[in-house]
């Protein structure tokens, strides 16, 4: 059986970027953006639900476009890191995502992922979690305020276009110290606003506006639960520090998500988050290779489409019993943790000298 180290060597082989194949990414990600966008922009003036229409396939292209960008982050789509940085901006105007502020941000969740002792350090609240017992110590109000702003509807489908949006807009999660990145964040709201601002001069505000905005909102919400499931799935696996391990962390607190063929290419094969955990350097269109050729990476905690809908359920982490839970789980575990009632109608008995 190979060791840890055995692992992340053979995981090395697949790091080394291939430039036709980045290329060839490229050409297909932005041009089926902007075929599809175009396409949208035309059907408008036939009708403007034909033109909706084709919004979902426009959000696949931009989904596709943030994995480049994710890509580039890691300095793993080009050899160079200049390379990188520059498609990962150019990739930001797209997916509104300030490239720089994003890929240090992102950084620190690989340095932390599934570690409940280090959950504080930068982490956003898809990749991190409470425990049952943290959660019932908390006050009825803030118990209430975490279980809102983790449901499904506010988390995953409100949340996400918010974030993308607005909260992007200014360095909202960059630390003072961060200059150089919550300076990127300005300098990319203004290549924003010349970008669209042109299209708006050009088009019209209002037409750009209403077919921008319907596949923003559905790349978003896309790309927020691709990265959510990945790390709080039933099977994912939380650790303590003295637990915790980037290989053990990799195989038991990532997921592999196996999505049908059509849509793990609109991913970018990001399903293979375990691997991508492993060695963040291998570029996305390497991971399935990868996957496929290390025995040891199949025995991963895995999901369906059907199931990665669902785990957007799991909520806290149950270290009694290992494994992530919904709250309404967590509700019958404490039940069953209190001391039993009294029968109904019946007073409880109270002993001489009590």
């Amino acid at each position: 059986m190979n060791t840890s180290a055995d692992l992340r060597r053979d995981a090395r082989h697949f790091q080394a970027p291939i430039l036709h194949k980045s290329l060839l990414q490229v050409a297909t990600s932005f041009g089926g953006f902007w075929a599809s966008c175009a396409a949208m922009y035309l059907l408008s003036d036939i009708s403007y639900w034909l033109s909706l229409a084709l919004a979902p396939l426009a959000a696949g292209f931009l989904v596709r476009i943030f994995i480049i960008q994710h890509d580039c982050g890691h300095w793993s789509f080009f050899r160079e890191r200049r390379a990188n940085d520059l498609l990962g901006f150019a990739c930001s105007l797209f997916t509104l995502a300030p490239y720089a502020s994003w890929r240090r941000q992102h950084a620190g969740h690989h340095g932390v992922w599934n570690n409940l002792d280090r959950r504080q350090s930068g982490a956003d609240i898809y990749s991190s979690c409470l425990t049952v017992a943290e959660y019932n110590d908390l006050s009825p109000w803030r118990r209430w305020w975490y279980r809102t702003t983790r449901h499904p509807l506010v988390a995953n489908l409100l949340l996400p276009p918010l974030v993308f949006l607005g909260l992007y807009r200014v360095p909202f999660d960059a630390p003072p110290t961060w200059r150089r990145e919550r300076r990127a964040v300005y300098v990319t709201d203004a290549a924003l606003v010349a970008l669209f601002g042109g299209l708006g001069l050009l088009l019209g505000f209002g037409e750009v506006a209403s077919i921008q905005l319907p596949v923003m909102i559905l790349a978003s919400i896309i790309g927020v639960w691709l990265f959510s499931v990945q790390h709080r799935a039933e099977t994912t696996r939380w650790a303590r520090e003295r637990d915790w391990d980037p290989v053990s962390a990799s195989l038991q607190g990532s997921t592999c998500l196996r999505l049908p063929a059509v849509l793990q290419w609109f991913t970018g094969n990001i399903g293979f988050h375990h691997v991508h955990h492993l060695n963040a350097r291998i570029p996305n269109y390497r991971l399935q290779e990868c996957h496929e050729s290390i025995r040891e990476l199949h025995d991963v905690p895995t999901l369906s489409l059907r199931a990665g809908l669902g785990a957007v359920r799991y909520a806290l982490w149950d270290e009694q019993r290992g494994r992530m839970v919904t709250f309404r789980e967590a509700g019958r575990i404490s039940d069953t943790a209190m001391p039993p009632a009294c029968p109904a109608g019946r007073p409880p008995v109270v002993k001489a000298g009590d």
